[in-house]
């Protein structure tokens, strides 16, 4: 038996690695092409890409690991039905459920360290991916001077080359527009020619420029605005700095991401969900109490007895007639004032309760994913091993179908019960758990019909059986 168990192991787990580096690979494609406009022309050296790339990968490990699972499960139980493995096994008096013991202990492990990967692993590689990713993104394209483009990406400054010689340092027709008094265009420098350098620490670029000329309006001198004054200085060498510390890829402190529900372990967010919930009760109470008091209403009140019915009823408008027309002015003005200041008060207040209920239920989804995440690989083993038994075909064609089909159905009900969660409409451990509640009937069906040897999917046992119901409906009439 133990031959069979390593035959068994062997079996799926190269299928299952397999399969699992390529939908990571799909998914980090697909991360490389919503990202490839933030990533593109802006310089960035090898290490920081690949840095970028690998904590993005980690952080598609929740997807790619459910569909390999469910892939190299039905892959491996399909190879082996098609090449009449499974059926000799189960002549020599092995059943299906010893045959996946070794692997149904493989995917406890398995969703042990799933959960494991999504509360400390996770939040780490979130953590990295999150902070690279925002300055990534905050950088500046490097700087890349066209021939007569007016190039704007050094702060303060406006660049006009007419023509850049071969050799790409060289250059002619020259204009520098200084804008770091932020005074408009006051100071301008033209060149015949000259050459680009970069400084030995490479923070600084630098015009050797020559034969120009230097146009100046002197705004900081006395009566400037009637006089007008104006220097031209002409020089035949001159040297201009430009400060390129904008171009460099500037690290943001990542204790600024911590807060952020998605960079949180198991017990970090039960803190968060308390300490939130505990504001949003106060801020509701003092809402309630501020508004009470903003138009005067008394606790003393019974609101329930007296003003259980509509007032504005009995309400009579002429009775402002009764006073002055100037005091008339005064009192709509007053009541219109103190009801539009209640309005924008209670909208402004409800946006604040609905963003910190929102910012909750964010936390809350998170902590029930990083339990269901390890349950779905489990409950897609389930669904993966006995189908493959069923179908009897391997490789990566028909099961790759049906492996992607019940993999959409997972991600959609997931996706769909997340965002209920998110707004409110169901509690979040519903929204999470409804995808594992789906799959759980599914997977325990497939495990007796395999069990039981039935030909689910043969066309031949589906049309006998559509016969007989037939057959029976003719009697019955």
């Amino acid at each position: 038996m133990k031959k069979l168990d390593t035959f068994i192991l062997k079996s799926y787990l190269g299928p299952l690695v397999m399969t699992f580096f390529i939908a990571l690979f799909i998914l980090l494609m697909q991360f490389v092409w919503k990202y490839i406009d933030d990533l593109v022309g802006k310089g960035l050296e090898w290490y920081i890409i690949v840095k970028l790339l690998f904590y993005a990968s980690s952080t598609f490990v929740p997807l790619a690991l459910p569909l390999a699972i469910l892939l190299s499960s039905l892959m491996m139980f399909g190879n082996l039905g098609e090449h009449y493995e499974l059926v000799t096994i189960k002549a020599a008096g092995i059943s299906l459920s010893r045959i996946m013991r070794p692997l149904i202990v493989v995917s406890i492990l398995i969703s042990g360290l799933a959960f494991y990967f999504s509360n400390v692993v996770l939040p780490f590689a979130n953590l990295k991916f999150l902070s690279l990713l925002y300055d990534v993104r905050e950088k500046k394209l490097a700087f890349n001077l066209k021939e007569g483009v007016f190039y704007t990406g050094i702060e303060g400054f406006v660049i006009r080359v007419g023509k850049k010689e071969q050799d790409g340092n060289t250059i002619r027709d020259v204009m520098v527009y200084d804008h770091t008094k932020h005074q408009g265009n006051v100071s301008l420098t033209t060149a015949e020619w000259g050459r680009m350098e970069l400084s030995p620490d490479k923070k600084f670029l630098v015009f050797r420029l020559f034969n120009g000329t230097n146009y100046e309006e002197r705004i900081d001198l006395r009566n400037n605005e009637l006089t007008r004054p104006f220097q031209r200085t002409e020089f035949s060498e001159q040297y201009q700095m430009f400060d390129l510390s904008a171009f460099q890829l500037t690290r943001t402190d990542e204790n600024l991401f911590k807060k952020n529900y998605e960079i949180q372990n198991v017990t970090q967010l039960t803190r968060s969900i308390d300490s939130i919930s505990i504001q949003l009760s106060a801020d509701r109470k003092a809402y309630e109490t501020g508004f009470m008091n903003s138009l005067q209403f008394s606790g003393n009140l019974d609101t329930v007895k007296r003003y259980k019915a509509d007032t504005l009823k009995k309400f009579n408008p002429s009775v402002i007639y009764n006073f002055k027309a100037d005091t008339r002015a005064k009192i709509l003005e007053t009541a219109l004032a103190s009801a539009k200041s209640a309005k924008e008060n209670l909208a402004t207040n409800r946006e604040n309760i609905y963003n910190k209920s929102k910012l909750i239920y964010k936390h809350q989804i998170v902590y029930h994913k990083k339990f269901s995440f390890s349950i779905a690989c489990f409950l897609l083993f389930f669904i993966g091993a006995p189908l493959g038994a069923i179908i009897r075909k391997g490789g990566l064609g028909m099961p790759a179908v049906i492996s992607t089909l019940f993999f959409i159905l997972f991600w959609v009900i997931s996706f769909v019960g997340e965002k209920y969660a998110v707004e409110g409409v169901v509690p979040a451990w519903q929204g999470i758990w409804y995808s594992s509640a789906v799959l759980m009937p599914i997977g325990i069906f497939l495990t007796i019909k395999a069990t039981n040897d039935a030909t689910l999917f043969d066309l031949d046992a589906w049309t006998g059986f559509f016969k007989k119901l037939f057959r029976v409906r003719e009697r019955t009439v």
